[in-house]
């Protein structure tokens, strides 16, 4: 998804399900967060965002995509970079932190967490710290 589609996502169609797998990717979940935190503290947010995720996985039928670890982390983390940040809009947002919509094994998580901890069942039900120093 492109940074100009992504704004057409909103946090309606995200609690009410409405939202098509192709449609909700790695940025669209960053941006969908990053409203949520527009909106409300971060715990709230962060509670908010993960019954909205776990609904709509469920209606999806991938249940087990859910990951409490990840999506905590990424809340907490998209948080204290909006209150750094010198900007308010999303489109600077993304511009200024690249580094949180990389995938793979250059992802922001590989700084933060080990492979083996991420992969664990604990950390998919539960929120687990970073076991990692971060750069």
């Amino acid at each position: 998804m492109s940074a100009a589609a992504v704004p057409q996502i909103s946090i309606a169609a995200f609690e009410s399900g409405t939202l098509s797998v192709e449609a909700f990717d790695h940025e669209a979940h960053i941006y969908i967060a990053w409203l949520y935190l527009e909106e409300c503290p971060v715990l709230d947010a962060a509670q908010r965002f993960t019954d909205s995720l776990k609904r709509l996985t469920a209606k999806l039928g991938i249940p087990g995509k859910y990951h409490e670890t990840i999506t905590w982390f990424f809340m907490f983390l998209i948080d204290e970079r909006r209150r750094i940040s010198t900007s308010s809009d999303w489109f600077s947002f993304r511009r200024n932190n690249e580094d949180l919509f990389v995938r793979g094994e250059q992802s922001i998580l590989s700084c933060y967490y080990r492979r083996e901890t991420l992969g664990s069942d604990s950390a998919r039900r539960s929120f687990v710290l970073p076991d990692r120093l971060a750069p």
